[in-house]
């Protein structure tokens, strides 16, 4: 694992936070909001390790699935408020406060894609 800058990715990780944050403020149903956002944020997470690390697609896939079911777990177990910051409202947006087996097929179908995406992609070979 190597540190390094990939525009393209940090580029695509920027586009696809700002479509998180329309999302959040603006939509609010109960299919894209939960759904696609989950589905975006574990993209998002990915571009963002492949801005800044050089590791396969298999590595980054793994590791922000991983990462993002540890988030699902510690809001199963209440972590905001184990941490007394229940009444902080960014902690409770940024760390989540609702666990969902939903989300957890979400982020699945997320990294998935990605993968799929990644492994017919010439550009990814490159980069």
């Amino acid at each position: 694992m190597v540190l390094r800058l990939n525009w393209v990715y940090l580029l695509l990780a920027a586009v696809i936070f700002g479509l998180e944050v329309l999302i959040a403020l603006f939509v609010h149903d109960k299919f894209v909001r939960p759904y696609v956002g989950d589905f975006l944020v574990v993209i998002f997470l990915y571009c963002l390790v492949r801005a800044f690390l050089k590791v396969s697609v298999l590595q980054a896939c793994i590791g922000v699935l991983v990462f993002s079911y540890f988030i699902e777990i510690m809001q199963y177990l209440d972590w905001v408020t184990r941490l007394g910051l229940q009444d902080n409202r960014l902690a409770r947006i940024v760390m989540g406060v609702t666990f969902e087996w939903h989300d957890l097929l979400a982020y699945t179908l997320g990294v998935m894609f990605v993968y799929w995406i990644e492994k017919r992609s010439v550009i990814s070979s490159e980069l």
